[in-house]
C-alpha cells in the first residue's frame, strides 16, 4: 500500500437507509484523495451485487467489488461482496466466509477492528444510517488504536440505530452531515495521523 501522511484506511460502514448516504459520501470524495475507502453496506447473501457499480457512477474514485488478496490503492472504493465479510491484513484486503456478526455478512465490526489492528491511527471509521448497533464495538476498538471516528447526523438518517449506538461507544466521534462527509475524509487524509488538532476537528464537527 502507498504510504500516506494522513488517515489513510477509511473504513464506511451502512445498513438501512445507507445506499443514498454512501452515494452522497462518494459524490463528495475527491479525485487524488490519498486513502483507500473500504465499504460493508448490510445486504441479503443473494443481493448487493450492484452496489459497486452504483458507487462508481456517484463520484470521481473507481469503486468495485473487494477481491480476496489485492493490494489497498490510495484513491480507490472497495465494496465488500455479499455474503462476505471484509477485512483488512498486513495492507490488504481479505474476504471471508466467516461466521455471521449481529445477524450480518457481511458486517461492519469485523472490518472495523481488523482495520484497527492493521492500520492503528491511519484508521478514520465512519458510520452511515443504519438499525441497531453493528459498527459501535468496531468503532470503540479503532478510537483505542488511535484512529478517529465520524458519524453522519443522526436526525438526517432514515434509521439512526448505528449512528447512535456509535455516539454512545465513542462520545468524541464527529458528527457530520452526509453532504458534508467527502470534504471531512479528504481533509483527515491529509492530516498526520495523530495529530491532535485532527482529533479535536473531530469532536466539533457537525456541532455547530
Amino acid at each position: 500500500m502507498q504510504t500516506a501522511p494522513g488517515r489513510d484506511v477509511v473504513v464506511v460502514a451502512a445498513s438501512a437507509g445507507g445506499v443514498e448516504a454512501l452515494m452522497r459520501l462518494v459524490a463528495g470524495l475527491p479525485a487524488g484523495l490519498p486513502a483507500a475507502v473500504l465499504v460493508v453496506l448490510h445486504v441479503p447473501a443473494t443481493g448487493g451485487h450492484a452496489l459497486p457499480r452504483i458507487l462508481d457512477r456517484a463520484g470521481v474514485l473507481p469503486a468495485a467489488v473487494a477481491v480476496d488478496g489485492a493490494q489497498l490503492e490510495n484513491g480507490r472504493i472497495y465494496v465488500a461482496p455479499p455474503d462476505h465479510h471484509l477485512l483488512v491484513k498486513d495492507h490488504a484486503i481479505h474476504v471471508s466466509a466467516g461466521p455471521r456478526y449481529h445477524g450480518h455478512r457481511p458486517a461492519a465490526d469485523p472490518l472495523l477492528v481488523s482495520a484497527a489492528k492493521a492500520a492503528g491511527a491511519r484508521v478514520l471509521a465512519v458510520v452511515l444510517s443504519g438499525t441497531l448497533d453493528d459498527g459501535a464495538a468496531g468503532c470503540a476498538a479503532v478510537v483505542k488504536a488511535g484512529g478517529i471516528v465520524a458519524v453522519q447526523e443522526p436526525c438526517e438518517c432514515a434509521y439512526d440505530g448505528m449512528p447512535r449506538a456509535t455516539l454512545n461507544a465513542v462520545p468524541t466521534a464527529a458528527r457530520v452531515p452526509v453532504a458534508r462527509l467527502g470534504a471531512y475524509i479528504d481533509r483527515q487524509s491529509r492530516r498526520e495521523a495523530g495529530d491532535d488538532s485532527s482529533r479535536d476537528e473531530s469532536s466539533r464537527t457537525g456541532r455547530g
